[in-house]
């Protein structure tokens, strides 16, 4: 009998530092389209155009290739191993998401998707293509149906041995592999993920409002923020974990293996003075190779100013002051809001 070639792809995988290894169909129905047209046609994904533009390419594996016939999906766990949620009670500092506080993890999974990838293809003879999720393929439900875990009621990958903090890579393949048994919800009725969200961006169960989503908020909407947020930021000034951190999942998360996405000790409760006077140059260098870099200086800086707005110190009012006349209209109205909100 022939060896299942599943066990060879999960070998290499673990060489790789992959975490998890799994399989599923890439080619039969789903619900999932559905779901996303769903949410763009309510208007949830905000102005994240890209979601409307690439829409029929998401709704189905197939749309995106058509040869697709498995999905390998590969899971690496960033875990930070402790709740980081404590560190926002120190409203003089900066809180950025613990995915956020080491390398770009988009970097490090696709180099490895692609070593993987090709090993595939040599072993089967069949084509393959890899995707991270800046691709338009819907990772998350191509996970629960290979079996890594469950989409949770605050819509993210949840699973039983690594919690929330899980990256994931997609290798789709002409190939065909017997699939795993797919994972089934497992939230009960724990609400812990929404009653945590500090802007109630989260319709019912299981659906996002990404326009409410400070995730959102602070890395991918450009403008100035509605004033109604500015305050529910906090201190939080890039991404959020709030949903993720409380989930009692976690008590079963490990500690993240890889030294590359471990945290970098200037972005742990970074001084949002330090941050406020970062000019182009400073923020590049600051963030070289993170995930932070490609929002870019001006929307960063406007980040900090809310959380300088909201931290009650006034001895960051010089902070503030110093950006009034900041070339960046956005961060000028930031640095007006901030000065607002603290004492003289």
């Amino acid at each position: 009998m022939a060896r299942d070639p599943r066990i060879f792809i999960r070998d290499r995988a673990s060489a790789l530092g992959f975490d998890v290894c799994r399989f599923a169909s890439a080619s039969e129905p789903w619900s999932a389209g559905e779901r996303l047209a769903y949410f763009v046609g309510e208007g949830r994904h905000g102005d994240m155009g890209w979601m409307e533009t690439t829409l029929e390419r998401r709704a189905h594996p197939t749309s995106m290739w058509d040869e697709a016939r498995s999905a390998i999906v590969l899971g690496l766990n960033y875990g930070p191993g402790h709740d980081p949620l404590p560190e926002l009670a120190d409203r003089s500092a900066g809180y950025l998401s613990v995915y956020a506080r080491g390398d770009d993890y988009h970097v490090l999974i696709k180099g490895r998707l692609k070593t993987l990838a090709g090993q595939i293809a040599a072993r089967t003879g069949e084509a393959v293509k890899v995707f991270v999720d800046t691709a338009p393929l819907m990772e998350k439900p191509l996970a629960q149906r290979a079996g890594l875990g469950w989409q949770g009621k605050h819509t993210n990958l949840l699973s039983r041995e690594h919690g929330n903090w899980l990256f994931l890579g997609v290798i789709l393949s002409a190939a065909e592999f017997e699939p795993d048994e797919p994972e089934t919800a497992r939230c009960g009725t724990c609400t812990a993920c929404l009653d945590a969200c500090p802007t109630r961006a989260f319709p019912a169960p299981f659906q996002l409002d990404a326009r409410r989503c400070l995730s959102y908020l602070t890395i991918e909407f450009a403008g100035p923020w509605p004033k109604e947020f500015r305050t529910l930021t906090g201190s939080r000034i890039y991404g959020c974990d709030d949903c993720l951190a409380v989930c009692p999942w976690n008590k079963f998360a490990a500690e993240s293996r890889e030294s590359r996405l471990q945290a970098r000790e200037a972005l742990v409760s970074p001084r949002l003075a330090d941050l406020a006077a970062l000019d182009d140059a400073a923020f590049r260098a600051l963030f070289a190779k993170s995930p932070v870099k490609r929002i870019g200086r001006d929307r960063f800086v406007r980040n900090v100013l809310y959380a300088i707005g909201n931290s009650g110190d006034a001895a960051l009012r010089p902070s503030a002051e110093a950006l009034l006349d900041d070339p960046d209209p956005v961060v000028r109205d930031a640095a007006e809001w901030a000065l607002s909100r603290l004492s003289p």
